[in-house]
């Protein structure tokens, strides 16, 4: 018993789980639905979509949930902030579902960023707000009385606007002995009562019968209408006309012309004269629909199209035509006219854009769905069979949904905002029907930016070339870079890359404009100190995440004639340029009394010095050679010539505007002895400062020359890493004249560049030069032409 009992306990818990199963599955897959009566007012709630459909408040916000309605004024809206449906305006469930069982209103709603459609269903439920009424108040029926019982009278059926139990019911006559009535159910239109003779009829004793038929609906209360008949009874016509077809069914093209025949019906009558004579009418029950669609010729029986038939709105009509006598109690007979309307190809096809992403980003995989579109053919059969298309020069293709005749607009292949940022697809829609009928709509997609260029440099790498001593503050040069996206994306700014090495101090007096890219040098730069350095900009974007590239920028200082001759010797004690030489008075011509020797912190032409004679005595005594600054005797000492001379040398560098520094030499003549007394101790002395002197000119050429060396090397490697538009070639320069040793010309670009310098020799010291003049030579690639070429002078030696 006990194991009994644990078996059916076993089954129940297995079908209880079975019917769970089938209920969540029937629940998972349909969708929602909701009911409210019609009349509501305006704002009336009709359901918790976010409630019933498990949706997050915020989630129905976020992803814009909203109802996709074609409707000029719709019924319903969602609050996206609570997801509760509403109602829009007060529903009229007669004007929207005529004469349907069921009123149900369909409403397609979407979530986007994912995508997402919910489709949602609403009945309308009828309120018993109309009663039955007959079109005829009063109605006036001629009867023979040779009718037998049993005959039957259909009658006008009553209205009701309303549907389901608040539709008319049932109907009831008056208390009478002669008539009964009997209703008969014509489906889609409603009840038709008949008035059946339930006694025969004797017009000598009651010419006349006066009932009231009274409709009644199903509400509850029920609402009723009357209609009163009068019965006339007439005298013997016992024959009805008689239709030559048992059945009459026939097919009509919709859209079939007005005044098109549609058949002719025959109905004969063996009854002589009037009673005989037959004419033809539509029969009481035929609904008011069919009456404005058809008309039918008393005379011939002609059905004829009163109205344009559409397939779409219903596909088969059965209108019931009556065949009456002229008799003084005329007899009828009803028969029923089945029309099939055959469907024509006369509805293009419809696209809907339901869903649609204005805007998609460049970075979008392929399979993005842009856009929902539904397809839409009113006409059936081949003729509703709708194919959907797009051009194939668009990165897009459309992908058939689930549901039918629903597509998604999806990416193809990956898009580039920079190549291609707007689109305009053309939809084709054509259906299958002969012929067939099609319809286009266009839609625009913008690809909208991200982040996915760098910035690029005009130029890699940048090469400037500044003139020393330049104003403290002012943009020296600039740097330009470019972002191919747009807005922020592409918004561009600038800083110098300061890494803190010691070989990369000289941007710590750079400065750079953020958002055009000048760069301005803090303070000025000496040619003397620093010759060239570089250093590396980055420019960076707006963007998130932002962007950048770098470029390295090298700069070359140029010289300036900015310092002035400097006198080495002679220096006397107490520093000034002034020094007695001795010398004896029996000398020839050709004698060296001194050298005054000189540099130049400059370079170049601003550093090669030459030697004049500012002031002498005796211009027929001492001569000066002019580049080495070496003061030699002219002739020999006579009886006559002063024992003291003066001899004032004024050294000049040959910049564009000239420097200069005078030297005193006091020049005595004494007695051989003398002299030679003298010099033993000055050569002591001579010998002491030309050692130091040496010393000091060791290390200054040591210096330049290094400096020097180290310039053209970091050119050369410069020019020779740039491309073929922009490299550097050597030509060596053998028409150089003057006292320039040699000169070394280069071209960069349109640019020619020369390096020169002067001779040396052995013994020499040397005098850096300077770097700031521009010669204007030949360009002997183009005859006649004439270029602009800057100089880079190599250090110039004096003797």
């Amino acid at each position: 018993m006990e194991q009994r009992g644990c078996v059916a306990r076993r089954a129940r818990r297995q079908w209880v789980g079975c019917v769970v199963a089938v209920l969540l599955w029937s629940v998972a897959s349909a969708q929602l639905r909701y009911s409210i009566s019609e009349e509501v007012n305006e704002g009336t709630v009709v359901g918790n979509i976010a409630k019933d459909l498990g949706l997050d408040k915020t989630t129905l916000k976020d992803r814009t949930y909203r109802i996709v309605s074609n409707a000029m004024q719709p019924f319903f809206h969602v609050n996206q902030n609570d997801g509760i449906l509403y109602v829009s305006q007060t529903i009229d469930r007669e004007e929207v579902c005529e004469r349907s069982t069921t009123c149900l209103i369909n409403l397609k709603t979407v979530l986007e960023n994912p995508l997402e459609v919910h489709y949602v269903a609403v009945e309308v439920l009828d309120i018993n707000d109309h009663s039955p009424e007959f079109l005829e108040k009063k109605k006036t029926l001629e009867i023979s009385e040779s009718v037998l019982p049993g005959a039957r009278i259909p009658l006008q059926a009553a209205r009701d606007p309303d549907g389901g139990l608040f539709s008319v019911q049932q109907y009831k006559l008056s208390p009478n002995d002669h008539f009964r009535l009997e209703v008969k159910d014509k489906g889609e239109d409603g009840k038709i009562p008949i008035l059946i003779v339930q006694k025969s009829l004797d017009r000598e004793i009651a010419g006349s019968h006066s009932l009231v038929l009274t409709a009644v609906d199903g509400g509850k209360p029920p609402k009723s209408g009357d209609m009163s008949i009068l019965v006339n009874v007439l005298d013997v016509n016992d024959n009805a006309p008689v239709f030559s077809q048992e059945i009459y069914s026939v097919m009509l093209d919709e859209n079939a012309l007005v005044g098109t025949t549609v058949l002719q019906v025959n109905a004969t009558d063996l009854d002589d004269g009037p009673n005989g004579e037959v004419v033809y009418s539509f029969s009481n029950s035929v609904s008011h629909r069919l009456l404005s669609l058809f008309d039918i010729n008393p005379l011939t029986g002609e059905l004829i199209v009163k109205d344009s038939i559409d397939y779409e709105k219903k596909n088969k009509h059965e209108i019931e035509i009556q065949a009456s006598d002229k008799g003084l109690a005329p007899l009828a007979t009803q028969k029923s006219i089945i029309i099939k309307i055959v469907d024509v190809n006369d509805n293009a096809p419809e696209i809907e854009v339901t869903s649609f992403s204005s805007s998609i980003p460049e970075d979008s995989r392929p399979g993005t769905t842009v856009a929902l579109i539904s397809v839409n053919d009113l006409d059936s059969g081949l003729n509703g069979k709708v194919i959907c298309s797009i051009g194939d020069d668009v990165p897009f293709t459309l992908s058939p949904s689930s549901q039918d005749k629903m597509y998604s607009l999806v990416t193809k292949s990956p898009l580039d905002r920079e190549e291609q940022s707007n689109y305009i697809i053309t939809v084709h829609a054509k259906d299958t029907g002969q012929p067939p009928l099609s319809s286009e709509k266009t839609i625009s997609v913008v690809v909208s930016d991200v982040n996915d260029n760098r910035p690029e440099f005009s130029l890699s790498p940048y090469t400037f070339y500044v003139t020393e001593a330049n104003a403290p503050g002012n943009s020296v040069f600039s740097v330009k870079a470019f972002d191919r996206d747009e807005n922020d994306n592409a918004l561009i700014s600038y800083h110098i890359l300061r890494d803190g090495r010691e070989d990369n101090t000289a941007t710590s007096f750079l400065n750079i404009n953020t958002e055009n890219g000048d760069i301005l040098a803090l303070k000025g730069f000496d040619f003397e100190t620093l010759k060239t350095f570089h250093f590396r900009v980055v420019a960076t974007d707006s963007g998130t995440p932002s962007l950048s590239s770098n470029v390295t920028v090298n700069v070359f200082i140029l010289d300036q004639n900015d310092n002035a001759p400097v006198i080495l010797y002679p220096v006397s004690s107490n520093g000034s340029a002034e020094g007695v030489e001795e010398i004896p008075r029996n000398v020839n011509a050709g004698h060296l009394v001194t050298k005054v020797r000189a540099y130049d912190a400059d370079i170049g032409y601003n550093g090669w010095l030459l030697f004049s004679l500012q002031e002498v005595t005796d211009h027929s005594l001492f001569g000066l050679d002019r580049y080495t600054g070496r003061i030699r005797t002219l002739r020999s000492f006579t009886e006559t010539d002063e024992a003291e001379h003066k001899l004032v040398i004024l050294v000049k560098d040959n910049g564009n505007v000239s420097l200069s520094a005078t030297a005193t030499v006091i020049v005595k003549v004494v007695e051989p002895k003398e002299a030679f007394a003298a010099s033993d101790v000055k050569s002591a002395t001579n010998d002491e400062e030309d050692n130091n002197v040496t010393f000091y000119l060791m290390i200054t050429l040591g210096s330049v020359s290094t400096l020097f060396l180290i310039s053209i090397i970091v050119l050369i490697a410069m020019q020779c890493s740039k491309s073929t538009d922009y490299t550097s070639k050597y030509l060596q320069e053998t028409n150089y004249d003057g006292t320039l040793c040699h000169s070394i010309q280069y071209r960069s670009g349109d640019k020619r560049y020369m390096l020169v310098g002067p001779r040396m020799s052995v013994g020499s010291t040397i005098v850096p030069g300077s770097h700031a003049n521009t010669l204007v030579l030949p360009d002997r690639r183009t005859p006649g032409e004439v270029r602009h070429i800057d100089i880079i002078q190599l250090p110039v030696l004096s003797f």
